[in-house]
């Protein structure tokens, strides 16, 4: 007879709450044939995010920070992949391909939800195309790279002007992410300041911007404002009840209408569900999947949720659980428990869970911490939180590691070398708002833009009649294309009239077009001969 196939159980998600799963469905079931588990993550590493503020100052490395899926769940099939869709009804999930151009199917017969949230800049205009998200690893490595490139330039610009846009830097989100990031980038860019001869510390300005009255509301009152004192002595702006509203290629836009010249501008918040989540059948109270006390999606037997992704009621207080990564843990290994306990036909446990604190980061060996209702704040609780933390990285040698990257961040100064991975993108979105200039007469013609909102007025300078309108291009019109084709100067001022939504083609992709495709040549031919007249 046929062997039966062991049941199948398939994780979503390499966060916390998916990874510990893993790791607590080991232990259960064990290496027999009784289960066979899998997880999909796009990472093959599991990001330790409490230490990711860190990543921005150096202090720690970079992949010291993450710990290979492999090593810490070593059973489970992993597979590196992007999840495309989930089919609750034919009880598979498909993921991108691979290598190849063959989609990937996956059956189940229990599935673990673990997709947390996404960072989502809807309805905030210019946020998606120049603010900077704090999320993942690559985020941490882009700010430090903006901050260090910012400084870089400063340090060689002669306009007082754009040196106060480079050398100012927009945090959006007084939370934990917020407050850590921001406190982590101001000491670094003070400190790497001194290694730039023409940047003076004091012409460094840092805003955090608060929606709120009071910074870390997860905090008690008392924490919270020692923390923005500290804040504040070491040379943070903060900006209580401010919202950014938007962002432009050199300014933060706040909602009242101030603007912020900053060519560096983060925002921690708003975080929004996962459109896989979101495309799920199952009920959902503000965007996060229902479950029973089991963590079980009702009306779909099989199907669990767990982390940022899941509503889940604490079975004790009946309060809704906090999306923090020492709930997601304690999360997964009640739900592992569950399915091993559903295989087995035993009794499953309901979901309750004590938070054992808080603690947040204040750079410059200074922190605030609430652990098991008691009050902590300064040195020693900065103390507890490496301490704790450096307990709860996963792996003995990032533990190690991590343990020497500290020691000697007290000894050397910060390092301000570059480490640009990234490609470059031939095509680019860029947001306006009214009366803006986005490239001058003059200037090096780079890019060609094509308007895809709004409009903006081709200008020209004229001896004694100042800036003259030649025309208003709107949706579907291009502009920047003569300087392009001729590789001189920009022959006009090109201005927003309005709030514009723009897409930019570099030099490179532009020439590769323009000269390959006779079509297209002949296009940008004509119509130059028609704006040269």
């Amino acid at each position: 007879m046929a062997k039966e196939r062991p049941t199948r159980i398939v994780i979503v998600g390499g966060g916390f709450g998916g990874v510990y799963t893993a790791i607590a469905l080991e232990k259960l079931l064990g290496h027999g044939p009784e289960a066979e588990i899998a997880l999909i993550s796009k990472e093959n590493y599991l990001t330790f995010q409490p230490m990711l503020p860190e990543v921005i100052s150096g202090s720690i490395g970079l992949v010291d920070t993450i710990t290979p899926i492999r090593r810490l769940c070593s059973s489970t099939h992993l597979y590196t992949r992007t999840v495309e869709r989930i089919d609750l009804e034919r009880k598979r999930v498909i993921a991108t391909a691979g290598f190849g151009s063959r989609q990937f199917e996956l059956d189940y017969d229990h599935l673990v939800v673990a997709l947390g949230n996404v960072t989502s800049f809807a309805g905030q205009p210019g946020l998606a195309e120049h603010a900077l998200p704090f999320k993942y690893l690559g985020d941490a490595l882009t700010l430090r790279n903006r901050a260090i490139q910012a400084l870089e330039e400063a340090d060689t610009e002669p306009s007082p002007e754009a040196r106060r846009a480079l050398l100012t830097f927009v945090v959006a989100g007084g939370g934990f992410s917020g407050v850590e990031a921001v406190a982590e980038l101001n000491d670094f860019v003070r400190a790497a300041a001194k290694s730039f001869r023409h940047v003076e510390p004091e012409e460094i300005r840092v805003v955090l911007l608060h929606a709120q009255g009071l910074i870390l509301p997860e905090l008690p009152r008392s924490l919270a404002e020692f923390a923005q004192r500290i804040l504040i002595r070491r040379g943070v702006e903060i900006k209580l009840n401010t919202r950014l509203h938007g962002a432009t290629v050199d300014a933060a836009l706040l909602a009242g209408g101030e603007r912020i010249p900053a060519r560096t501008v983060v925002s921690t918040v708003p975080s929004a569900p996962n459109p896989l989540v979101a495309a799920l059948p199952c009920k959902k109270e503000k965007g996060r999947i229902v479950v029973d006390q089991h963590l079980e999606v009702p009306d779909y037997p099989g199907v669990w949720a767990v982390g940022d992704c899941a509503w889940i009621l604490d079975a004790k207080t009946g309060e809704p659980c906090p999306p923090t990564a020492q709930h997601a843990i304690r999360e997964a290994k009640c739900l592992a428990a569950n399915i091993a306990a559903t295989i087995r036909g035993t009794v499953r446990k309901p979901f309750a869970f004590n938070a054992l604190g808080k603690m947040g980061s204040l750079g410059h060996r200074s922190a605030v911490a609430e652990v098991f209702g008691l009050k902590i704040s300064g040195f020693l609780a900065w103390w507890l939180w490496r301490t704790v933390y450096l307990m709860k990285l996963p792996g003995l040698d990032r533990k190690l590691r991590v343990a020497t990257d500290w020691t000697l961040d007290l000894l050397l100064p910060p390092d301000i070398v570059q480490l640009k991975t990234d490609k470059s993108f031939s095509i680019r979105r860029e947001h306006f708002e009214p009366d803006e200039v986005i490239f001058r007469e003059g200037d090096r013609g780079d890019w060609l833009y094509v308007v895809v909102e709004g409009q903006v007025d081709v200008l020209r300078s004229v001896p004694g009649r100042g800036d003259v309108t030649l025309r208003t291009l709107g949706p579907g019109e291009c502009f920047g294309e003569i300087a392009l084709v001729g590789e001189s100067a920009r022959t006009a001022t090109v201005r927003s009239r309005s709030s514009v939504n723009l897409l930019a083609v570099d030099r490179d992709a532009f020439q590769a077009l323009f000269t390959n495709l006779p079509p297209l040549r002949g296009f940008f031919e004509q119509l130059i001969g028609m704006r040269s007249q």
